[in-house]
């Protein structure tokens, strides 16, 4: 007899309505294309800082936890989108525990990013404030045993971002169209980068221009389903199992 639990090892995932049906990106995936976008930057600190943030990037949304139940889908039987999904306490423990194996560099960063995500969360309950406050005393101490003020580990915090929030744009087909531009992040430095697609289905670029190389590809693998509705979370998992695989690519170019 199959069990009513079905349990699904994926989590989160972006989800784009296509004329096809439904594509899907996973939210590790989408870490990696941001690490691809960093590691186009020209390197700067330290090389261990440096690679460590690489890390950082690249895991952002790892530790995601097995669930049970139906919360794969919208009401509507159709794939959900991460940004439906509450927040996760376990999921955001799971990947400051996990970084902590690597290091208190790495622990910081994804400390600053998970206080940076999750801040505005204070005060709805003691569980999550609690989580809120050992970020900031964690920082504090990493700070200290560091030997960092917090303005340098912010300078190394806002390309995490910055590539995070690229990634994003790029993944759920938010590039602006007819030539207009669209703000990436403005830093803790006040500086403002837009990206923009001068042309029609031709290379976007980034405003300023903040990477070493004059033009480079970036890509990241996504699932087509063209089933649109699914009736519970074990048939969407089945589905993606054998859902054929897109490489998405994008250009960019000085």
């Amino acid at each position: 007899m199959r069990s009513s639990a079905v349990t699904i090892t994926v989590l989160r995932m972006i989800v784009n309505h296509t004329p096809a049906g439904w594509q899907i990106i996973y939210q590790q995936a989408h870490g990696l294309l941001a690490t691809q976008l960093a590691w186009h930057w020209q390197p700067f600190g330290d090389s261990d800082k440096w690679v460590g943030l690489l890390a950082a990037i690249a895991q952002h949304d790892d530790e995601q936890p097995e669930w049970t139940g139906h919360y794969g889908l919208t009401p509507a039987g159709a794939p959900a989108n991460f940004t439906m999904k509450e927040f996760s306490l376990e999921q955001a423990t799971g990947v400051i525990k996990a970084a902590r194996f690597q290091g208190r560099w790495r622990s910081l960063l994804t400390s600053l990013h998970l206080s940076t995500l999750y801040e505005s969360l204070r005060g709805q309950n003691k569980q999550t404030d609690a989580f809120l406050d050992e970020q900031q005393a964690k920082q504090k101490q990493w700070l200290k045993e560091l030997k960092l003020s917090r303005k340098e580990a912010q300078s190394y915090y806002d390309l995490l971002h910055w590539c995070d929030r690229l990634s994003l744009i790029l993944c759920r087909q938010e590039l602006p169209e007819m030539g207009r531009s669209l703000e990436i992040y403005t830093g803790s430095n006040g500086q403002r980068y837009d990206v923009v697609v001068p042309e029609p289905g031709g290379p976007a670029t980034v405003q300023p221009w903040p990477f070493r190389e004059k033009s480079f590809t970036v890509s990241v693998e996504a699932s087509t389903l063209s089933q649109l509705q699914f009736k519970d979370d074990e048939e969407l998992a089945s589905a993606l199992r054998v859902a054929p695989i897109e490489l998405l690519t994008w250009e960019f170019k000085k």
